[in-house]
């Protein structure tokens, strides 16, 4: 009788730890598809034809789950992106946020004059050369906001300044990141 309660006191401890490692390793399973579902809707997003230094595309995944944030000038890339990310394998929701920043000519006309001081300066020049440059500029009611990511924070500082000093723009947020990976 004392053979058959050890037994089984052994049968539960071996199927606990059997479902701990289940559980273990379906969160580990988990993990490994959110990363790979995040490198995907990275690809897919920058691949869009009509994505470009004006638009700042940025999503969140959670599990099956992606969240699409972030500015465009044009409405079919808000929808493109909703397409193309809905398509990749493992995604079952997306929640498309985006904003699509109204039509304005003056904004326009900002855009191209901010992009022009940013870009013409000697060191910024080297992030132009990108199928998409990295440093972003958003334009919604004259208020310039620079997203994405710079190797140095003097070229943080100097992109800030250009923007600041065309005519026109009533303010200018700077979120660009400092990223040493940009270095190259």
């Amino acid at each position: 009788m004392r053979r058959l309660a050890i037994g089984s006191a052994a049968l539960v401890i071996l199927t606990a730890a059997s479902l701990a490692q289940s559980e273990k390793g379906e969160q580990q399973g988990d993990q490994k598809g959110e990363q790979w579902i995040t490198r995907e809707v990275r690809q897919q997003l920058v691949m869009l034809p009509y994505y470009s230094v004006f638009d700042n595309l940025a999503y969140k995944v959670n599990g099956d789950t992606v969240t699409l944030m972030g500015e465009v000038v044009r409405p079919t890339l808000k929808d493109d992106a909703g397409r193309v990310v809905k398509r990749i394998e493992g995604v079952d929701k997306v929640i498309n946020n985006i904003e699509v920043l109204p039509l304005s000519p003056n904004d326009d006309r900002i855009r191209r004059a901010v992009y022009r001081a940013i870009y013409s300066k000697p060191g910024l020049d080297q992030y132009a050369m990108r199928a998409v440059p990295t440093i972003h500029i958003i334009v919604k009611n004259g208020h310039v906001t620079l997203e994405g990511a710079v190797a140095r924070e003097m070229d943080k500082q100097q992109a800030g300044m250009a923007a600041n000093g065309v005519s026109g723009v009533f303010s200018v947020t700077n979120n660009l990141r400092v990223d040493t990976d940009n270095a190259k």
